[in-house]
C-alpha cells in the first residue's frame, strides 16, 4: 500500500479534516528544495511554517546534532543540568533586547506562549493582585492552537472562533491601522489606550507579535505603534509579552521584531527558527524584575515542567543555528529577498480578486478579496513545481534565507500564474 493511501487510513494532519487532501509525499529536502515520491523538485517557499531559515540538511546544525546524539540525546531537566541547554540560554539573554535575564526551555512555540501567560499570572499572585487574570491584545493576532494561546488569537477571524465559548475572555484592541512604513498618528492607538486605561486593575500583561502578524492575518504595523505601546504599558506598570515566535531570528530584517521599534519587552517568546527548523524547541524569556518577584513570593517556583524541556539534542541544533546567524550574511540575503519579492510580487495587485500586496523582510504576502480552495490551488503550486502553501485568503511566502533570486522568481512567477488561472480557487 503507497504512503498516501495509509497516512489516510491512520494518520491526522494540522487544520484538516480526518482524511487530509491534497496530500504530497516528501523523501528528502536538500537546500531550498523538498523531493517527492514521484522524483519531482519543489522549491519551498515556506521554510517549513516559517523555521527553517538555513534551508535543509545545513550541515553545521546536522554535525552538531550527530556529536550530542553519540553523547546524551536526552535527559530529565529536572534537577539536572547540561552545557547545551545552559551555553544556549546564556546566548538568548545575550542576543535579546533589555534586561531578559532568564530563560524558560520547552518544545513548541504554543506552549512558549502558554509558559509566559503563566508567568504573568504568577508574577502578579507574587505581589498579592491575584485578581489580574485578564490579558490585553490586538485583534488580527495569532499566538497558538492550545487553550490559553487560542484566548488571545483573533476572536472572529482567527482559527478558533468555535471554541469561544470555551476560552477565557480577554480584551481585544482594534488592529493597528498604520501600516509598516505609514505615519503613525495617536489616534491609531486609541483604543487600546482606553482599553488599558479602563481595565488596568484587572490587567496582568499586554500580548502581541512585534511589527508583524503572523498566522493571523500576515499585517505588517507601525514601529512607532508598538513603541507606545511600550510606553502606555511602562506609564501603568503592566508587563509587555512580545510573541516573536515568528518574528524573531532575522525574518523581518532585524533580528527581532522588538528591535525594529527599540523597544524592550518583560517577557519574549521564541521558537520555529530558533533550531533552523530541525527540531522542535522553543523559549520563554523573562526579565529580572519578574523573575525576582515570582521567586520571592508563593511558592516561589514557576509552575510548569515539560517532559523534553531543554531536550539537548534540540539545543545543540539552536547554538549551531545561532553560528550560522553569527558568520552567514544573514541581513544582506533578507534585504536582497525583499527587494526581489517586492518587485516580482507587484503585478500580482492588478490581478482579479487581488485586495493587497505587501512585502516586508523574507515575507511577501498577497491577500486576495475571497478564501482560496486548497483542493484546487495546492496542487496548482506543485504543479508548478513550488511548495506554497495558503490559508485562508493569504497566498505569501517565507523562503529559506538562502534561496537563490532564480529560485524565488521561480516562486513569485508561480504565483502570478496560479492566480490567474484560478481566482480564488475558482478556475477561469
Amino acid at each position: 500500500m503507497q504512503t498516501i493511501e495509509r497516512d489516510r487510513k491512520s494518520v491526522w494532519h494540522p487544520y484538516s479534516a480526518p482524511e487530509s487532501s491534497p496530500l504530497f509525499e516528501v523523501v528528502q529536502t536538500e537546500g531550498v528544495h523538498l523531493t517527492l515520491a514521484s522524483g519531482k523538485k519543489l522549491v519551498d517557499g515556506m521554510s517549513s511554517w516559517w523555521a527553517a531559515i538555513h534551508g535543509y540538511r545545513n550541515a553545521h546544525i546536522e554535525e552538531a546534532v550527530t556529536k550530542q546524539l553519540q553523547a546524551m540525546p536526552h535527559i530529565m531537566f529536572g534537577g539536572l543540568t547540561h552545557e547545551p541547554a545552559v551555553a544556549l540560554c546564556e546566548r538568548l539573554i545575550d542576543w535579546s533586547p533589555g534586561n531578559l535575564s532568564r530563560v524558560f526551555l520547552s518544545d513548541s512555540g504554543s506552549v512558549a506562549v502558554e509558559v509566559a501567560i503563566k508567568t504573568a499570572l504568577q508574577y502578579w499572585m507574587a505581589r498579592g493582585e491575584p485578581l489580574r487574570q485578564k490579558l490585553l491584545t490586538l485583534l488580527g493576532g495569532y499566538h497558538g492552537d492550545t487553550f490559553a494561546t487560542m484566548a488571545v488569537c483573533d476572536p472572529v477571524n482567527g482559527m478558533h472562533d468555535f471554541f469561544r465559548g470555551n476560552l477565557q475572555e480577554h480584551f481585544f484592541a482594534e488592529r493597528p491601522t498604520c501600516r509598516y512604513d505609514e505615519r503613525f498618528e495617536e489616534q491609531h492607538i486609541s483604543h487600546f489606550s482606553t482599553l488599558l486605561g479602563e481595565h488596568q486593575r484587572s490587567i496582568a500583561a499586554v500580548i502581541l507579535e512585534p511589527i508583524v502578524q503572523g498566522a493571523g492575518g500576515m499585517w505588517f504595523y507601525s514601529p512607532q505603534f508598538l513603541a507606545r505601546i511600550r510606553e502606555l504599558c511602562s506609564e501603568i506598570g503592566v508587563p509587555l509579552i512580545l510573541d516573536e515566535i515568528a518574528t524573531g531570528f532575522g525574518r523581518t530584517g532585524r533580528l527581532f521584531g522588538a528591535n525594529h521599534a527599540d523597544v524592550e519587552p518583560d517577557i519574549m517568546c521564541l521558537g520555529k527558527a530558533l533550531t533552523g527548523g530541525t527540531l522542535s524547541l522553543a523559549a520563554t524569556l523573562v526579565s529580572e524584575e519578574i523573575c525576582e518577584t515570582i521567586g520571592s513570593g508563593q511558592p516561589g517556583i514557576l509552575a510548569h515542567g515539560p517532559t523534553f524541556m531543554g531536550n539537548p539534542l534540540a539545543c545543540a541544533a539552536a547554538g549551531a543555528s545561532l553560528d550560522l546567524m553569527e558568520s552567514t550574511p544573514w541581513r544582506e540575503r533578507v534585504i536582497a529577498i525583499e527587494d526581489q519579492l517586492r518587485r516580482e510580487l507587484e503585478p500580482c495587485r492588478e490581478l482579479p480578486g487581488v485586495s493587497d500586496v505587501r512585502t516586508l523582510g523574507a515575507i511577501g504576502v498577497v491577500e486576495l478579496d475571497d478564501p482560496v480552495d486548497m483542493g484546487i490551488i495546492q496542487p496548482a503550486f506543485v504543479e508548478e513545481g513550488v511548495w506554497i502553501r495558503p490559508f485562508g485568503k493569504l497566498v505569501y511566502l517565507m523562503p529559506p534565507f538562502i534561496i537563490s533570486p532564480a529560485e524565488l522568481s521561480r516562486l513569485t512567477a508561480a504565483i502570478h500564474s496560479v492566480l490567474s488561472r484560478h481566482h480564488c480557487g475558482r478556475s477561469h
